[in-house]
């Protein structure tokens, strides 16, 4: 592991490393923020994972999550959304290859060589952040904005007793039944639909909800809502009985202008259940 940069930030580190990942045979980029607690011992850590198109950069400069964090003294993790580098697969259109990665182990041709995110999120980084960093893997939460809160949700209802709660800000919510998601679980994945379940937020909630608190935000001018489909994931959490809150909140958009608005209440949401 290599440090890029690392900057005093709101009285921690604002660090970015490069690795060599098993997972996904290339580099990989990470952010992470330690709060000052850090100092003294492992602190909780709450996953962040964008969108599509983004890098690790996006939220770690966009989002303003380290005041609210370096407040309750909560680490922040920025992975990157897919492999990257020459000879890892790409295609011309933005929502599929380098940059949308999809949190999935593609299986089909050409991707299944590098495009490994679900192994990269759920079991190498934890590893290595834990190898290196004074993060307490014992007390995780996740979120994530768009294709990452997709990824934040399939995650926690997935890896049972990992993650103490989990938020989202404008998720994909049912990628088996929209453009954002069929073409690339498609090409990920292949084309038997069955094997797109375990990927699909709204239909993992109905079947097996998720063990602790889950707060979702949506803007009401989001211009891609009949892409993220926020109904399908509100009925099926409504239809579970399960603990949360999905909230729609009016006139906001799909941008890191709505994300910053929000970003304190989902730390603030977080904290609560990481210190319990």
């Amino acid at each position: 592991m290599e440090t890029v940069a690392e900057n005093r930030c709101f009285g921690g580190v604002q660090g970015v490393y490069t690795h060599s990942s098993t997972a996904t045979g290339t580099d990989m980029t990470f952010g992470l923020f330690l709060p000052e607690e850090a100092q003294d011992g492992p602190v909780p850590i709450l996953w962040y994972l964008s969108g599509l198109t983004c890098t690790h950069e996006n939220a770690m400069v966009k989002a303003g999550a380290q005041a609210w964090a370096a407040e309750q003294g909560i680490a922040l993790v920025f992975p990157d959304t897919s492999p990257r580098g020459e000879g890892v697969p790409n295609d011309d259109a933005y929502d599929l290859g380098q940059g949308a990665g999809f949190y999935v182990n593609a299986t089909q041709s050409p991707w299944s060589a590098n495009f490994k995110m679900w192994d990269y999120i759920a079991e190498e980084l934890p590893a290595l952040l834990g190898e290196n960093f004074p993060v307490d893997l014992e007390r995780q939460s996740i979120t994530g904005h768009s294709m990452g809160g997709h990824g934040a949700l399939t995650l926690a209802m997935t890896l049972k007793g990992r993650f103490r709660s989990v938020s989202a800000f404008s998720p994909i919510c049912n990628p088996a039944g929209s453009d954002w998601g069929r073409k690339q679980l498609t090409a990920y994945l292949g084309s038997d639909e069955s094997k797109w379940a375990t990927h699909d937020s709204s239909l993992l909630m109905a079947e097996h909800g998720f063990d602790g608190p889950v707060l979702i935000d949506t803007g009401t001018d989001d211009q891609f809502m009949e892409l993220l489909k926020p109904e399908t994931l509100s009925q099926a959490m409504a239809g579970k009985r399960q603990e949360g809150q999905f909230r729609m909140q009016k006139g906001y958009d799909h941008s890191y202008f709505f994300v910053s608005t929000f970003i304190e209440d989902h730390i603030a949401f977080h904290a609560d259940a990481l210190y319990a």
